[in-house]
C-alpha cells in the first residue's frame, strides 16, 4: 500500500543531499502532482495512491535527482500571489523580483496620470503581469528578444490580465509613438564566469542570465536607450545583483546626470534595486 505518507518520506529522503528544503519541496511536488493544496497533502497522510499517480510522482522525482530545477518540474510558479506558468524558456520568478514589482506599483499609484509601463526582457511575463493585475486601466508592454518566452508570457497574461499587455520581440526597447512613464527591468545581471559555476548554468537560459564580463553590459545598455525614451518624470527599476549597487548607481548617474538616484535594498538587507527618477 502505497500512502501520501510513506511517499513523501520516501521523495524527502532521495531528495535530501539535493536540497535545503528537501521537505518543503517534496510536499509541494505532492501538492501539484495530484492537483491539491500542500495543506490537504499534510492533513492526509493515510491517502492512498494508484498507479497512475505513483509512475507520475517517479518520473518527476528522477527528474530532480537529475538536476531539474522544481518549477521547471511543475510548469508553474507562484510570483506576487499568481501562479504563473514557466517553461525552460523562461526564468524562474524569484522572490527578490517581487520588490521590482511593489515599487513600480508604488510609484504608479502616486502618479495617476502615468498612461504607460513597459517591462523589458519579460521572460514569462511576471512583471508586466502583475502590474496589468493591480493597474488594469494603464498601457502595458513587455518585449523580450526570445519568441518562445514570449509565447509563455502571452499565455500567463491571458489568464491574470485578461490580455492587457501587448508583446513585442524586439532588442531592449520597442518603438515608441509615446514615451513610456515607467520602464523596468530584470536584465542578464550575472557576470559570465560567475554564472558558468552556478546550478541554473544549463537549465535556465543562459540569455537571460549572462551579463558579461562585469555583469552590467545588458544594463548599461538599456540605461543609455531608457535616457531617449523615457518620459519626463518618468522612473526607471532595474533588478541587479547585490554586488552591483555602486556601479550600477556610478553608470546611471552618467547617463541621468540630473536624476534621483536609489539602490534599494532586498529583505536579506542586499542591494537589489536601482531607481532612477528623471527629472523633468
Amino acid at each position: 500500500m502505497a500512502t501520501l505518507a510513506r511517499a513523501l518520506n520516501r521523495i524527502v529522503a532521495r531528495l535530501a543531499s539535493l536540497s535545503d528544503t528537501a521537505l518543503l519541496d517534496s510536499q509541494v511536488l505532492l501538492a501539484s502532482l495530484l492537483n491539491r493544496s500542500r495543506a490537504w497533502v499534510l492533513a492526509h497522510p493515510e491517502w492512498e495512491l494508484n498507479e497512475r499517480q505513483r509512475q507520475k510522482i517517479e518520473r518527476a522525482v528522477g527528474r530532480l535527482e537529475s538536476g531539474e530545477p522544481l518549477p521547471y518540474v511543475l510548469g508553474h510558479w507562484e510570483f506576487y500571489g499568481l501562479d504563473f506558468e514557466i517553461t525552460p524558456d523562461t526564468l524562474i520568478p524569484r522572490p527578490e523580483t517581487e520588490l521590482l514589482v511593489e515599487t513600480a506599483l508604488e510609484w504608479l499609484k502616486e502618479h495617476p496620470d502615468a498612461g504607460l509601463t513597459i517591462d523589458v526582457g519579460t521572460g514569462s511575463g511576471c512583471i508586466a503581469v502583475s502590474l496589468a493585475h493591480h493597474l488594469p486601466n494603464l498601457r502595458h508592454i513587455a518585449s523580450d528578444l526570445s519568441l518562445p518566452a514570449l509565447k509563455v508570457a502571452r499565455r500567463n497574461a491571458e489568464r491574470h490580465a485578461a490580455g492587457r499587455v501587448r508583446f513585442v520581440q524586439c532588442d531592449l526597447l520597442p518603438p515608441l509613438t509615446k514615451s513610456p512613464n515607467i520602464i523596468c527591468a530584470n536584465m542578464p545581471y550575472i557576470p559570465t564566469k560567475t554564472l558558468r559555476g552556478l546550478k541554473v548554468y544549463g537549465w535556465e537560459p543562459a540569455q537571460a542570465l549572462d551579463g558579461g564580463a562585469d555583469g552590467l553590459a545588458q544594463i548599461h545598455r538599456l540605461i543609455t536607450r531608457a535616457k531617449e525614451q523615457l518620459a519626463p518624470n518618468g522612473a526607471l527599476l532595474l533588478e541587479i545583483e547585490a554586488s552591483q549597487g555602486e556601479t550600477a548607481q556610478a553608470l546611471a548617474r552618467q547617463t541621468f546626470p540630473e536624476g534621483e538616484l536609489e539602490i534599494r535594498p532586498d529583505l536579506a538587507g542586499r542591494d537589489r534595486l536601482l531607481i532612477v527618477r528623471q527629472q523633468e
